[in-house]
Order: C-alpha cells, then structure tokens, then sequence
C-alpha cells in the first residue's frame, strides 16, 4: 500500500499560492491592480479591501484609477491609499481617484529583491515544514501490516523527487520576479 499524495498536493498547492500572492505585491515599476491588494479602507464600521469598495484598473503603465462605487468614500480611500505605506499619492479627480506610479530607483529596485529573497526563502520553509509533516506520515506506515520497507523507501524517495520539483518551481518564481523587477 503506497503513501497517498493527494494531501501533499494539496498542501503544497495552497504554499505556492500564497507565495504567489504574497510576491504579487511586491512593487515593480509598472502599475499593476494587485499592488493596491494590500490596502484596507476605513468604510462602513469596518476594514475593507480595496476591491471591496470600488473599481481597481492600471489604463497604462504608470496609473491607476480607483472608481469608488460610493462616493461618500473618496477621503476614506484617498487616506487608505496614501497611508498603506506603498509610497504612492493618490489625487481626487472628479469621481476617482488617481495614482501616478513612479519608477523605481536602482537602490529601491535592489531593496525590492531582498524583500522577494526573504518571501521566496519563507516560503521554501513552509515548504520544508510540509515534507517533515508527510516524511512522519510515511514513517508511520512502517509498523502498519502490509506495508514493507522497500515501500516506505520508495515513497519517500518519491517524496523527495516532488519536493525537488516544487523547489525549482520557487527558484522560478524567484528568478522571473527579479526579473521583473529589475527592468527598467
């Protein structure tokens, strides 16, 4: 009886989407909707998402316009935006709201690779955290009937052959994204 994958996949899956989005947000010099993913605003007693409160949109490479469904929020999400911590200024301007994205220097650009370096090696942890999770599991199987060492040995020489594979996938991730964002 070999170990069942599917709860590693799984796993796995959900590490490399959150990986995903978390360096979705790391900044580039294009204007991109994602980068506003971060920003909560003050609306109806409560924290919002941007995207909860009005219409995201980049019409060209250094702007974005946010068009708030309820223009009562137009200071909530001018102050929302300015206070994130993004370095962006958003303008009022009519019924949305506009955000010029200036280009990155070359020391923010180098800034913005260490930050993405400490999330790709975060996420190589959580990596890690769910191979030791499954490893156990198949060390178990030893004492189950039925189940013989060559098994065990196969599957977790199968198991690391994945965890290889989803190591590569970070190192991608890592390459494109700097990539990215060190074109000017």
């Amino acid at each position: 009886m070999a170990y069942d994958f599917s709860k590693f996949h799984q796993k796995i899956a959900a590490t490399l989407k959150h990986v995903r989005d978390d360096i979705a947000t790391l900044r580039t010099g294009r204007a991109t909707v994602t980068l506003l993913d971060t920003v909560q605003v003050e609306a109806y007693g409560s924290r919002m998402k941007i995207n909860e409160v009005g219409n995201v949109s980049a019409p060209d490479p250094t702007l974005l316009t946010v068009t708030p469904w309820d223009k009562s929020l137009m200071g909530a999400i001018e102050k929302a935006i300015a206070s994130a911590g993004l370095n962006l200024h958003p303008v009022v301007d009519g019924a949305l709201i506009r955000i010029s994205v200036p280009a990155l220097t070359e020391e923010r650009r180098k800034e913005m690779v260490k930050l993405l370096q400490q999330k790709i090696e975060s996420g190589r942890i959580l990596l890690r955290n769910v191979r030791g999770d499954i490893r156990k599991e198949i060390e178990e199987m030893k004492n189950q009937p039925g189940v013989s060492e060559d098994m065990v040995k196969a599957d977790l020489e199968s198991l690391d052959k994945q965890m290889k594979e989803q190591m590569d996938t970070m190192d991608k991730m890592l390459e494109d994204k700097t990539a990215e964002l060190m074109k000017v």
